[in-house]
């Protein structure tokens, strides 16, 4: 934390220790006030920027409306909290690596490119638009839109074929994360998957495949993103491309002990790299929770044949209620992460790595969402607990979207200077 931050903090702490001991309890409350009204004007000022949001194969059509589904993102829920940004993901799990399943992950891409845009440009037009450029993120803002930028979550839709990728920028995607669960063609993740044949470690970091496509990605101008490869991985990817590189839901391992996270040696990297980190609201990125608490999720999951929280949209209305219930039975026993606990992340990397090489992410419908922070109707909050901790509208601003613009652009000029020799 900075000297600016520390001292900011202090004087509120005590601040709020002196005022607890007065008998005028309207002082405390303007004191509060005023953090309130600080932390609304700056969160109006800023550009709010969430760099991972999840959608379904079904999204943007009449079983998923964008403006007003049960979403942990929506439309609604976007003006509700003042989040002016999310980048909706292009996710396709992996599977083994064989010509049909290449065939499906590049059908079902292309489903979800096309919800994107069916959102964007025939239901909701007036609503929200998809930005092709960082340029583009600040004039559809002021323009008074929200603004829809695509990410890729898995190399594995490209298959072995590098051609793809220019198919890909050219529907919008501006980052792919190299690999997801399981490793792919192009690099090893931080959690292989024994069912479709993955020792620990297959190109023991990127391939030789995958330093392709990082050159093809850096003349295209897409962000690569090292969330969900291994450390090795994310180190190649850091030393081979020409541009910076986001992380782009990730926390801290040091705070987290989760093969998700970034340990400090590859958050130095990413500062190096002048990349950032876009810090998770995963619950369990965020906090590590005891073998109970885990045990009895997974009983429950496996007995309402939940393996991820993308399935929970598929459950009955009667036996989704029951789940609820049971979860909350399980977070009263074992509470989940909390927003405390997801800006300590935040301020653990600013500390490690500085103020420009950090933002914030939530992995809304793809299983992030902690107590305080559960949907973007809740992005306010996460504003009010930085001011409460001493950041000012500079440093806030950077971490809720212009770092990652800064990247963005960067990304942009590399693919620029390299068209141009």
């Amino acid at each position: 934390m900075s000297p600016q931050r520390v001292a900011v903090s202090i004087l509120v702490t005590l601040a709020s220790l002196f005022l607890a001991s007065c008998t005028e309890p309207d002082v405390s409350d303007a004191t509060n006030a005023a953090l309130l009204a600080q932390a609304q004007a700056i969160h109006a000022a800023v550009i709010t920027i969430d760099s991972h949001d999840d959608i379904s194969l079904d999204f943007a059509t009449d079983a998923v409306d964008p403006m007003n589904a049960p979403r942990q993102v929506s439309l609604e829920k976007m003006r509700q909290g003042g989040l002016n940004v999310a980048f909706f993901i292009v996710y396709v799990g992996q599977s083994e690596r064989t010509a049909e399943n290449y065939a499906e992950a590049k059908t079902d891409a292309r489903t979800k490119f096309d919800a994107i845009h069916r959102m964007a440009e025939e239901m909701y037009a007036e609503h929200i638009e998809i930005a092709y450029s960082a340029d583009d993120v600040k004039r559809i803002r002021e323009a008074g839109k929200l603004v829809a930028a695509i990410g890729i979550e898995n190399g594995f839709v490209i298959g072995p074929d590098l051609s793809l990728l220019g198919t890909y920028h050219d529907l919008g995607a501006r980052y792919i994360t190299l690999a997801h669960n399981g490793h792919n063609d192009i690099a090893d993740s931080a959690q292989h998957r024994p069912q479709y044949g993955d020792e620990p470690t297959e190109h023991d970091g990127v391939s030789e495949f995958g330093a392709q496509v990082i050159a093809e990605m850096n003349r295209l101008g897409i962000i690569v993103d090292v969330s969900h490869i291994s450390k090795a991985a994310a180190l190649d990817a850091i030393r081979l491309s020409r541009a910076p590189v986001i992380a782009s839901h990730s926390s801290v391992h040091a705070l987290a002990d989760h093969p998700r996270n970034m340990d400090d040696e590859t958050l130095r990297a990413l500062r190096d790299n002048g990349g950032v980190m876009q810090t998770v609201a995963f619950g369990g990125y965020v906090k590590i929770q005891p073998a109970e608490r885990r045990e009895a999720r997974d009983v429950l999951w496996t007995e309402f044949g939940i393996d991820s929280p993308r399935d929970l949209p598929d459950l009955t209305p009667d036996r989704r209620r029951n789940f609820d219930l049971r979860s909350a039975e399980i977070d009263a026993r074992w509470p989940p992460a909390n927003l405390q606990d997801f800006v300590d992340h935040i301020d653990y990397a600013v500390d490690l790595i500085g103020i420009d090489h950090v933002g914030i992410s939530s992995d809304f419908d793809g299983g992030g969402g902690i107590v305080g922070w559960n949907d973007a109707s809740e992005t306010f909050n996460v504003t009010l607990e930085l001011v409460r901790r001493g950041y000012d509208r500079i440093e806030i601003e950077k971490l809720w979207g212009g770092n990652l613009l800064r990247v963005w652009r960067e990304v942009e000029a590399a693919a620029a200077a390299a068209a141009s020799l």
